[in-house]
């Protein structure tokens, strides 16, 4: 008979997504419910100390750099892009159709948080409200979806591995460039990973039957 470890270690391994999108939404709605009860939080404060302390004449150009990569103009030229050149159109459309559901998302749930940006200090241009952040949506979202591709299409290993490293790498810098702009708070961008994570689990379960990602091939 099994021991209750055994069973525990079947039910982690067999339910891991589902977990997963359990915990970030948990997370989510934590960090949340601080932000209705106090606009600026301790995370907030150290995430930016951190962040800043690296500020200067050299990494400000690459910070706004590393940022485009996230803004909604880049990622909708990619998209088109990849609906074009791909050949199976499914997953050119499946491409297209999770930014355009992360982008609405997104939407909805800053008219419904209605957090302000931060006023301190700003070092380039955003407008609307802060939480959670689009571009962290956004990017995890689409980048994230091309890694999930990437494994389970791309056979040569090392060009999969490596490409995943690249585009985890953006996701992580594109996050951290909206904090070191002045323009999104540590806890918005936090919840816009927390989101997309939890969302491509349910959007990859739901779609990997019609584009035929249950198999390499």
């Amino acid at each position: 008979m099994e021991n209750k470890t055994e069973k525990t270690k079947k039910f982690i391994k067999k339910n891991l997504k589902w977990i997963i999108v359990f915990l970030c939404l948990l997370y989510f709605i934590e960090i949340t419910g601080d932000v209705y009860e106090k606009e600026i939080m301790t995370k907030d404060i150290i995430g930016y100390k951190i962040i800043s302390s690296f500020m200067s004449d050299y990494i400000t150009p690459i910070a706004k750099c590393i940022t485009i990569f996230g803004s909604a103009l880049t990622l909708i030229l990619c998209s088109i892009i990849l609906l074009i050149v791909i050949k199976n159109k499914k997953i050119g459309f499946s491409i297209f159709l999770n930014l355009g559901i992360i982008g609405l998302l997104n939407q909805i749930l800053k008219m419904i948080i209605q957090r302000p940006r931060p006023s301190e200090l700003r070092l380039t241009d955003a407008s609307g409200y802060s939480f959670p952040s689009g571009h962290s949506m956004a990017s995890t979202a689409f980048y994230g979806f091309l890694i999930y591709l990437i494994y389970k299409k791309i056979k040569n290993k090392k060009i999969r591995i490596a490409s995943i490293i690249i585009l985890t790498l953006l996701i992580i810098l594109i996050g951290i460039s909206r904090i070191y702009l002045g323009v999104h708070y540590t806890s918005d961008v936090l919840a816009g990973f927390l989101v997309s994570i939890s969302y491509l689990m349910i959007y990859t379960n739901i779609i990997d039957d019609f584009i035929g990602t249950n198999n390499k091939d």
